[in-house]
């Protein structure tokens, strides 16, 4: 996951009800016909146009600008809908190709990004209509992380330590009644944190208190409080972030290493430096590689870190790279077979093979770009869907897309807003 740089929680403010856009819920053709499952809205919900039905799946993009949230024709970049949402508002795919989930402080709401497929026997029907903010939300104490593993997704509260999780599967369902059930485990003390649900049930949860945090636990299976420790480390000081590598593997970032869950116990992987962080990182199903950040300066107000950092979860080793420019904590990304990805601020996108460290290509996309000291504050940044880097260029209102295969711009776009955070669902 990548998240912001800051090692100490920034509190958001609560914010204003917002105006709900019409959106398309209702399902048409043969599926609803035959009887198959037809999203209906909520009470007190808008009543949504008709969807039409597509050839095929529409990916879409979801951006956040001043004053609201905008959605992308992800193969054009043409906008297909948004809503109003005052303040600084995060964005995480839920999970299901569908919905993002907006952490806005006092909770994280239920957007619904208008795209999504449906199965029908052997093949799938696919639709497409006006995206919405829906008028569900989870209740949150500074909403914080959300992560989407092992087939379910965790929402961590930093405010109060409440960790809530569910299957992403059922979110469209349970929104015509209410919200999917959930499983709540409530951590021993609030912090900054991040849960990831594991394959075989499990939990694993950061430690830590609103001054400090150490490590990390891992959970067994079961509900709730009833969940066992089965395995702790607390040697991985201002833990954040959270990646998961090939074969389920689990990484955290420390100020001084990486630590890595795996195969029931914990390892530490330490930074050369003594204060060597790697807070922010971005991981792949296709390599056993995690890539991080790297900032040696801890007293400074914004490091612009020229290194990047390539933890192998199999043989448990760092390697440092010089990407010979600075970059930032929304240019992590990874490529479709594991290509390690980072847009640096001289504009361009850099191709590294994650196994060796070298610098396959570096594509340009933006003109030069400073990094902001205000972490919230618009920068490019970089989002992968599919074979297509995204990245956006707050200073031209602009946004690119980026063939990876063939390693070119293959669009650029104008937009009538400064974007701020993007993300996606591949509908």
């Amino acid at each position: 996951m990548i998240a912001h740089p800051s090692f100490r929680h920034v509190s958001r403010r609560a914010l204003a009800v917002p105006s709900v856009l019409l959106s398309a819920l209702l399902l048409a053709g043969c599926g609803a016909a035959a009887g198959g499952p037809a999203s209906q809205p909520s009470a007190g919900e808008a009543s949504p146009g008709a969807p039409k039905e597509a050839q095929g799946p529409t990916p879409r993009l979801v951006l956040t600008h001043d004053g609201g949230i905008t959605v992308l024709d992800a193969k054009t970049l043409k906008p297909v809908g948004g809503a109003e949402l005052e303040g600084f508002n995060r964005l995480n795919p839920a999970g299901d190709g569908r919905h993002v989930l907006v952490s806005t402080g006092d909770a994280f709401r239920v957007f619904d990004a208008g795209s999504w497929s449906e199965p029908h026997g052997d093949h799938s029907h696919h639709y497409a209509g006006e995206p919405r903010l829906t008028e569900r939300s989870f209740e949150a104490s500074k909403a914080g992380h959300v992560v989407r593993h092992a087939g379910r997704t965790v929402l961590f509260s930093d405010g109060s330590g409440k960790i809530e999780s569910f299957d992403p599967a059922g979110l469209t369902k349970a929104l015509t009644t209410g919200l999917p059930a959930t499983d709540v485990y409530t951590a021993p003390e609030a912090h900054h944190g991040v849960a990831v649900p594991l394959e075989d049930g499990g939990l694993l949860v950061t430690l830590g208190t609103e001054e400090s945090r150490t490590g990390a636990v891992v959970l067994s299976a079961g509900k709730g409080q009833d969940r066992k420790e089965t395995a702790r480390n607390e040697n991985c000081p201002g833990v954040h972030g959270e990646a998961v590598a090939a074969h389920g593997v689990v990484v955290l970032g420390c100020q001084d290493g990486m630590l890595i869950y795996k195969d029931g116990k914990f390892t530490k992987v330490a930074s050369p430096d003594k204060y060597g962080r790697m807070g922010n990182q971005a991981g792949s199903e296709e390599s056993p590689v995690i890539l991080g950040d790297y900032k040696v300066d801890k007293e400074a107000e914004l490091e612009r870190p020229t290194r990047i950092s390539l933890v192998n979860t199999e043989t448990a080793t760092l390697r440092l790279v010089d990407l010979g420019t600075s970059y930032s904590f929304r240019s992590l990304g990874r490529g479709p077979a594991g290509e390690a990805l980072v847009l640096g601020t001289d504009g361009g996108l850099r191709v590294i093979d994650p196994a060796t460290g070298k610098i396959a290509s570096t594509i340009k996309v933006t003109a030069p770009w400073t990094e902001s000291t205000t972490w919230q504050d618009p920068r490019p940044t970089l989002f992968v869907q599919g074979s297509t880097a995204y990245v956006t260029e707050p200073d031209a209102r602009t946004i690119h897309a980026v063939d990876l295969k063939g390693r070119k711009v293959l669009k650029s776009a104008v937009l009538d807003v400064v974007p701020n955070e993007l993300t996606g669902v591949e509908g």
